[in-house]
């Protein structure tokens, strides 16, 4: 049987545990796809909340629909940990502008349009970053990037990393980061959770 003061110190410890949400990309991605599989399997092995859900208008992920949802529906907050992939990036820096959040993960991020009918569709690219502001409505961000991105250039997150000041993990052989697998990830985010660094 678990004593009274064991359960509340269960319950507090709960409590202060972030919730890690998901943010896929556009296209039609989705939750089924690439990493997102491992990365939720392997987070809630830790003793994690993970929010994994597919965000609606798929396709184009709208400003004007995606940061209403990952508020309203995901329930994005102060204790909240933002992981997107892509096109989810931009919306998690997007989110950060004028949000509070614990912290961020981006990966594949890019800040222009990349000349793409789609990502200009998006809104995201209307108006000019807030990048003071994503930095300072967040303790931590960690960055993914790949020389080999067939999408866009390597300057593209390049200029993120030097904007924002993130944890800048850049690698030659991983593209857009479509493995299933994706360890690298979910170290970082343990050791930012369970160890502090």
């Amino acid at each position: 049987m678990v004593s009274e003061p064991r359960r509340f110190y269960d319950r507090v410890m709960d409590s202060t545990k972030p919730t890690i949400i998901f943010l896929h990309g556009n296209g039609g991605e989705g939750m089924g796809n690439h990493f997102w599989p491992y990365a939720e399997r392997e987070l809630k092995a830790l003793g994690l909340t993970v929010v994994a859900k597919n965000f609606p208008d798929a396709i184009l992920a709208r400003q004007s629909i995606w940061l209403p949802f990952l508020k309203n529906e995901c329930g994005a907050d102060e204790h909240s940990i933002l992981i997107g992939h892509s096109s989810g990036a931009i919306a998690a820096m997007r989110y950060a502008e004028k949000n509070r959040i614990l912290g961020s993960v981006l990966i594949g991020a890019y800040h222009t349009d990349t000349g793409d009918e789609r990502e200009r569709l998006s809104g995201y690219f209307d108006a000019p970053w807030d990048w003071p502001a994503i930095r300072r409505n967040q303790k931590w961000i960690i960055q993914f990037a790949s020389v080999d991105d067939p999408f866009f250039s390597v300057e593209e997150p390049r200029l993120v990393h030097r904007e924002l000041g993130t944890e800048y993990h850049e690698y030659t052989d991983r593209g857009h980061f479509f493995a299933p697998e994706f360890p690298e990830l979910i170290e970082e985010v343990r050791k930012k959770i369970f160890v502090g660094s």
